[in-house]
């Protein structure tokens, strides 16, 4: 039967494999709500609309959904002002991501005296 040190490892061993886990898919996703007279300053962020999605995962795989609008002709363009947003988005979250993770490797090292 495992004793109280043994316990505080296999949870400790746990949350470290979940938190792997979720470090495994990087998932950033912009949105918009509109505001106006109609909505009285009161945003619902819960109906948020999303303008832009990419997701990376650790193997490498990459997906992104761009803004892009109708530009006439059957032609489209990419809306810049929100995909240039939703870039900073995403070397932000890649940014706390890597210290997140530099973190955890160093808490796992071995302490040499």
């Amino acid at each position: 039967m495992p004793n109280e040190v043994e316990n505080a490892l296999i949870s400790a061993a746990q949350k470290i494999v979940q938190y792997v886990e979720d470090a495994a898919t990087l998932q950033v996703q912009t949105g918009y709500v509109q505001i106006g007279a109609n909505t009285g300053g009161d945003m619902q962020f819960d109906t948020a609309r999303g303008v832009a999605s990419t997701e990376y995962h650790i193997d490498g795989d990459c997906k992104a959904i761009i803004p892009v609008r109708d530009a006439g002709n059957g032609n489209l363009e990419i809306d810049n002002a929100l995909l240039e947003l939703h870039q900073r988005n995403v070397d932000t979250a890649i940014e706390y991501r890597a210290r997140i993770l530099s973190a955890l490797i160093s808490a796992l090292q071995p302490r040499t005296r």
